[in-house]
C-alpha cells in the first residue's frame, strides 16, 4: 500500500470506522459512496463493535512474497452482532486450535512496512478469546 492511499483510507482503518445507511440502515465496512439496497448516498458514520464471531476461515501456508515472514497465518470472515462481516487476520493464537463459531475481538494492529519507504500500514486483526 503506497502513503497516499494510507491517508485516503485512515477514517475506516485508523479509527474502525464503518458506514450506515440513513434510509435503509445497511451497515458497510469499508465504507460506500451509494448504498447497494436502496440507492440513497447519504450515510451515518458508526464505529465496529469489539467483538465478533468467525464464520469461515483458512489457513495461509504458501503467501505472497511480502507476507512470506508471517506465514503459515490465518484468515477469516467474521461476523459482528450487527450482522455486518469482514475479512481479516487472526492473530496470537494456535492455528490448529481456531474454529468456526469462536469469538474475537477486534484489535488495531502494524500489518505491514513499505520496504522501499519504511511507510508503516495499520489497520484491524482479529485476535481468538479463549474461554
Amino acid at each position: 500500500m503506497f502513503p497516499a492511499r494510507i491517508w485516503r483510507e485512515m477514517p475506516q482503518r485508523y479509527r474502525l470506522e464503518a458506514a450506515v445507511c440513513k434510509k435503509c440502515g445497511k451497515r458497510y465496512y469499508p465504507p460506500r459512496l451509494v448504498c447497494a439496497e436502496c440507492g440513497c448516498r447519504k450515510f451515518d458514520t458508526y464505529v465496529l463493535p469489539e467483538e465478533a464471531t468467525i464464520k469461515t476461515f483458512t489457513i495461509i501456508r504458501t503467501p505472497a512474497s511480502q507476507f512470506s515472514d508471517i506465514a503459515p497465518y490465518a484468515i477469516a470472515i467474521v461476523a459482528f452482532a450487527d450482522g455486518l462481516q469482514i475479512m481479516g487476520q487472526v492473530v496470537d493464537c494456535d492455528l490448529d486450535k481456531l474454529k468456526i463459531g469462536q469469538k474475537v475481538r477486534l484489535e488495531f494492529r502494524r500489518i505491514q512496512t513499505h520496504d522501499t519507504h519504511g511507510v508503516l500500514s495499520y489497520s484491524y486483526k482479529f485476535v481468538p478469546k479463549w474461554y
